[in-house]
């Protein structure tokens, strides 16, 4: 995924109006907003799922914020971050009824769109416990989890697990008491934990983990895939009608294995694999040539020997950002 530098006018969402420097009033607000661009991304993502409705959203709250700044009479903002939050939490919630409309008459399995990255064996120079929290946060498996969550309660979850927002805080953004803000948010952490503990696997082991799947799926080794894939995993396969996929998510150990050693062999002749990391996690990138053709995220069992989730996205549309 590619973060324009905040000082240049590609940050801005598609559409915005490019600033001069006859306007230091419109310069300053294009300043403050690119300073937190990529929160507000991050935070309306985590919510959403979707790239595009994030774009969406990030636009509208530049509109707002520019027309905020620029209006003659408008007070001074003590807190510009507090402010561009409020709004794109805001315009986020509503966008979802929107969402959800699309989602029920989606084909097959609705997966989020993949943030690809490139692979790197150092954290960001922050605390490595945030680091891992903000890896997990992203992840494929934890989004998947985040969709079961009643829209209050994913925005509740992702402002006060991911980002480290205050009960209080929350109350101010989504107008609700501080009192309201926990139950919202006991219900969703009880919600979430109950289906996924808090774990993150050594991200070498993945990275091998996923090299060992892929050479068993490819190569249509049942036997090999029998012994990777736990009893209780799951194959979640988003082609959106537009690509090879399944209409529902398919579990079990052998049947997940069978299909694979079955369907894999011939539908991977051809493909080039490269490695990056998609939400945080070390994950496989399928090509056909040039174009993507799937990206391939496996989540492990706490011990991270055997794969209890396997999310392959290969709907065009949520390719088109991936290179």
């Amino acid at each position: 995924m590619y973060y324009p530098p905040p000082d240049s006018q590609a940050a801005l969402p598609e559409g915005s109006p490019r600033e001069t420097a006859s306007d230091p009033v419109a310069n300053t607000a294009t300043q403050v907003f690119n300073d937190h661009r990529e929160l507000l991304f991050s935070i309306v993502y985590n919510m959403l799922g979707s790239v595009a409705d994030t774009e969406d959203v990030l636009q509208e709250t530049w509109l707002s914020w520019t027309t905020r700044n620029q209006a003659p009479s408008a007070e001074r903002i003590d807190n510009p971050r507090a402010y561009l939050v409020r709004i794109a939490v805001n315009r986020a919630l509503a966008h979802q009824a929107t969402i959800s409309r699309r989602r029920e008459t989606y084909i097959g399995p609705w997966l989020p769109e993949p943030l690809v990255s490139p692979l790197t064996d150092t954290l960001l120079p922050d605390d490595a416990a945030d680091a891992t929290v903000r890896a997990e946060s992203v992840s494929m498996a934890l989004l998947v989890i985040l969709e079961t969550l009643t829209p209050l309660e994913r925005g509740v979850f992702v402002l006060h697990e991911v980002f480290g927002y205050a009960h209080t805080e929350i109350a101010e953004i989504l107008g609700r008491s501080p009192s309201a803000i926990r139950q919202l948010a006991h219900r969703a952490r009880e919600h979430v934990h109950a289906r996924r503990p808090r774990y993150e696997p050594d991200p070498h082991v993945r990275q091998q983990v996923t090299e060992q799947f892929l050479a068993a799926a490819l190569g249509g080794d049942l036997d090999a895939l029998l012994q990777i894939l736990a009893p209780e995993v799951t194959l979640w396969g988003d082609g959106g009608g537009k690509a090879a996929g399944g209409l529902r998510p398919l579990r079990g150990r052998e049947k997940v294995a069978r299909l694979l050693a079955a369907v894999a062999p011939h539908s991977g002749k051809g493909l080039n694999i490269a490695y990056r990391s998609v939400n945080g996690a070390p994950s496989a990138l399928l090509f056909v040539g040039d174009t993507p053709y799937a990206v391939l995220v496996l989540d492990l069992t706490p011990d991270g020997n055997q794969v209890c989730g396997i999310y392959a996205v290969a709907n065009p549309d949520k390719l088109s950002h991936v290179d």
